[in-house]
């Protein structure tokens, strides 16, 4: 089958890719064409992410192992495309250059026959030019009730002696 995907970036202007691609393709396959399709040379780390319908950041599946060690980190050259995207969940965050962060939403918009004699990936359509920069990232905590007023903890930890709560 053939994946329709539409790519947004996370920016106020709209500007996305829609691509098709074989539903078996891995993710270093689609992490190709993305870069390609947005006009990345495609040498920066990158991971995709799995997510809710709110688009809540889950489970990584990176480029490389970065690990000393390695880890249970999924690689993108091991896991296909429908293993993480279906119709039950299609919905992934892709991020590329983690200096930059440049990020991105992306979006199973529909499922169709393969075409005999057509090559894959494939761009379909394409909408807005890539900035220079990458959008700037608001990063912000919810608050949380639970914890109280923020120079409320600050005050009690100025009354910590440090000989007396060192383990």
């Amino acid at each position: 089958m053939i994946y329709k995907i539409r790519i947004i970036l996370d920016a106020e202007d709209d500007i996305f890719r829609d691509i098709e691609i074989e539903d078996q393709s891995n993710l270093e396959d689609f992490h190709n064409a993305i870069t390609q399709a947005f006009g990345f040379e495609g040498s920066e780390m990158a991971s995709f992410y799995t997510c809710d319908e709110e688009w809540n950041q889950d489970e990584e599946i990176a480029l490389f192992d970065m690990s000393e060690n390695g880890s249970d980190v999924r690689l993108m050259n091991e896991t296909s495309l429908d293993d993480v995207m279906n119709e039950k969940n299609p919905k992934l965050i892709y991020v590329y250059d983690f200096l930059s962060m440049w990020t991105f939403f992306v979006e199973l918009a529909d499922i169709v026959d393969k075409e005999d004699g057509k090559t894959y990936p494939s761009i379909l359509f394409t909408f807005g030019e890539l900035p220079d920069a990458p959008p700037e990232k608001k990063f912000e905590a919810k608050p949380d009730d639970d914890e109280g007023d923020f120079d409320d903890l600050l005050d009690r930890y100025d009354d910590m002696d440090f000989d007396e709560n060192w383990n």
